[in-house]
């Protein structure tokens, strides 16, 4: 019988794929300002695993990665076009099928339909047969599905949230029984925990859970949380914060919580709501990455994070740059677990 099985991110890693902004991605305007946060992620990134990097240019990248001090030796780079830089949703979901990795590749259709995504929609087979996976077997599955929507515990339960899994431009031939039961058989889950409410303006992905909620380690959940009750989020993320609240955990208990603080709004050039959120944090082996964003909060964010993962580094990423196109730090990465490589 077939057995399978979603890890949580904390589990061991093999590589995180890195998405890489080029001028024939949105950031083709202000490549200057955005390329040394990829740059710093990427250094961080192989001083703990191995990094696969898509971009157009490789030798460029390589150059650029050189110079800032990353262990090249952990490096990989692969000549390949790409729409964008959002790795965390048209790379591959791993699963684990009777013990071994294989990678799931599902559609990816730019959110809905919001943007073009010819190229990303084909990111994780062409990767594939340029051999970043090493022997990896692929599937390619029926449904839109991003990463971003997703968290697991690895032990069954996924949270995710119903305004991005059940918008009509994913799959509409699908309701929520239907979906869950694909979930179930595609990802190895037996437990779906929904949430109803919260948004971040200016977040182009319908509520992806990893900018709102994330699962922790020991039945935590750490999320974005809002004090200021004349902020427009503040209503949502309360609301939000009450069906935390209302969960369980497989043995009937309520998850512990922990809130992240809320940073000061940041606006784009001509005025609009950026999706600023301390939750879009990269898990790695020995680390964890956390946006900041020059905010008096970030201090606060990390010590919050710190105590979810306290055997790990904490790393602050300034990511102001990042959200200008609606996204952050967890967004332009995805963890390749442990054996996919080997």
């Amino acid at each position: 019988m077939m057995q399978r099985r979603l890890p949580a991110e904390w589990e061991p890693q093999d590589a995180v794929l890195l998405g890489w902004p080029h001028s024939g991605t949105d950031w083709a305007d202000m490549l200057d300002r955005v390329l040394p946060v990829f740059i710093r992620i990427a250094v961080e990134i192989s001083r703990f695993e191995r990094v696969i990097i898509p971009a157009p240019d490789p030798d460029s990248v390589r150059s650029q990665l050189t110079e800032a001090g990353a262990r090249m030796d952990r490096v990989r780079v692969y000549a390949l076009s790409t729409n964008d830089t959002w790795a965390r949703d048209f790379g591959p979901i791993t699963v684990y099928q009777n013990g071994a990795p294989l990678l799931l590749d599902y559609g990816f259709n730019g959110w809905g339909l919001k943007f073009r995504a010819c190229d990303d929609n084909q990111a994780t087979a062409r990767l594939q047969a340029a051999g970043a996976f090493g022997s990896c077997l692929r599937e390619v599955q029926g449904l839109v599905l991003e990463g971003g929507s997703l968290e697991t515990d690895g032990s069954g339960t996924l949270l995710t949230t119903s305004a991005c899994l059940l918008e009509a431009n994913r799959n509409p031939h699908l309701d929520r029984p239907g979906l869950e039961q694909q979930l179930r058989q595609q990802l190895g889950i037996d437990r779906v925990l929904w949430l109803a409410h919260g948004y971040l303006a200016g977040d182009d992905t319908d509520s992806h859970i990893d900018t709102l909620a994330r699962l922790a380690p020991g039945d935590r959940i750490i999320y974005q949380s809002c004090d200021d009750p004349q902020d427009e989020h503040h209503r949502e993320l309360t609301a939000m914060a009450a069906e935390l609240a209302a969960l369980r955990t497989r043995d009937g208990q309520a998850f512990e919580l922990l809130p992240l603080p809320w940073p000061e709004p940041c606006y784009a050039d001509d005025g609009h709501r950026l999706p600023a959120t301390y939750a879009n944090f990269l898990i790695l082996n020995g680390a964890v990455l956390v946006p900041v964003y020059n905010s008096l909060q970030d201090e606060p964010a990390l010590a919050i994070i710190g105590r979810a993962f306290s055997d790990r580094e904490i790393i602050a990423i300034p990511c102001r740059p990042l959200i200008e196109q609606h996204g952050s730090l967890h967004c332009v990465t995805m963890q390749i677990p442990q054996g996919v490589l080997e």
